[in-house]
């Protein structure tokens, strides 16, 4: 019976893995859809999602049968519980990778970010990237200094968040109603995407070490 519980735990391990993977890949292809008004990509990552959606359901229902099933204790519960958590933060950073590319899309043949504020979000992309690949990495080994890289890339983000307020806010701004928006609107998807990645690996770090991080 242990065996068998061992094995749907690691099967647990393995598709939170792979929904990560699948969200790296998914922000890459949608910032460079945005940055670049790539209409192909945009449509590629907005399709994809449903396959992560359906890992996150597979996942979940996984979960629930351990618990029902299994009654797990002390650092089982935790494991399974946890993965509960990561599954959805996983999930919704699926979800912000196809916003991200929904906006390209509905701006296309025109690019979505305003010449204005394309350097910032070409430094947000590069660092939701890593967020990403970092969440990825994390959840396959559990190394505790990728933990606290990928908060570093999260604080990263905050900035440059904060400064496409800046450039919204500028006496020379000089954009239309639908540009502001789009700005304020991607900022918003990358900000909240570096925050469920913070969210993972402190889930990550309370498996490892029993303790969750203070804010």
């Amino acid at each position: 019976m242990r065996q068998i519980f061992d094995a749907e735990l690691q099967q647990v391990g393995e598709d939170l893995t792979e929904m990560s993977r699948l969200v790296e890949s998914a922000i890459t292809r949608a910032g460079t859809a945005l940055l670049e008004a790539d209409l192909q990509l945009a449509q590629e990552v907005i399709a994809s999602d449903k396959t992560i959606d359906a890992i996150e359901d597979s996942l979940d229902e996984r979960c629930v049968h351990l618990l029902a099933q299994q009654a797990p204790v002390a650092t089982d519960l935790r494991v399974v519980v946890s993965a509960l958590r990561m599954s959805a933060s996983l999930e919704r950073m699926g979800d912000l990778a196809r916003h991200v590319a929904q906006v390209a899309r509905g701006r296309y043949p025109a690019q979505a970010i305003v010449p204005e504020a394309r350097e910032t979000f070409t430094k947000m992309h590069d660092a939701a990237v890593r967020v990403a690949q970092r969440t990825t990495k994390l959840l396959a080994t559990r190394d505790l200094t990728v933990a606290e890289a990928l908060e570093r890339d999260d604080d990263i983000i905050d900035e440059l968040h904060q400064e496409t307020f800046n450039t919204l806010l500028a006496p020379g701004w000089q954009g239309t109603v639908q540009e502001a928006v789009d700005v304020t609107l991607v900022g918003r998807y990358y900000e909240r995407f570096g925050d469920h990645g913070v969210s993972v690996a402190r889930r990550v770090t309370f498996l490892v070490t029993g303790d969750f991080p203070e804010e």
